[in-house]
């Protein structure tokens, strides 16, 4: 009865440490992508509070300038900026548009890398 005791309180510390090991390895890897994914952070001056008001803020930008396009479709498409790099993700009714949302985005000041995962989809009823 001790034995089983004992192997169950040994192997709870297991689980329990490599748990801890685990969670410890992917708060390292979220600072050091968050740390490297702009040169602004790599330079320190900046706190997380900063980054996320300047991801906000270039994702703002980036859609701004998206709907100032009356040919594009913007509402299925969202933006995501995290240091620079910006992702599209949505629909559009057309395919000639996801170049054109790509094209614009790339534009944008502050905007180092676009991943566009746009994809066509007719909307409901149409042709």
């Amino acid at each position: 009865m001790k034995a089983n005791w004992a192997l169950g309180i040994a192997g709870s510390v297991l689980i329990a440490s490599a748990s801890a090991h685990a969670w410890a390895q992917a708060g390292a890897n979220e600072a050091s992508a968050a740390s490297n994914g702009s040169a602004i952070a790599a330079s320190g001056s900046m706190t997380a509070k900063d980054i996320r008001k300047a991801d906000r803020a270039l994702r703002h930008k980036v859609y701004s300038a998206i709907v100032t396009h009356k040919e594009v479709n913007t509402g299925n498409i969202s933006v995501i900026a995290k240091g620079g790099a910006v992702t599209l993700d949505g629909t559009v009714v057309d395919a000639s548009q996801i170049d054109k949302v790509n094209e614009i985005a790339k534009g944008v000041p502050g905007v180092t890398t676009v991943t566009n995962k746009l994809t066509v989809k007719k909307p409901f009823g149409g042709q």
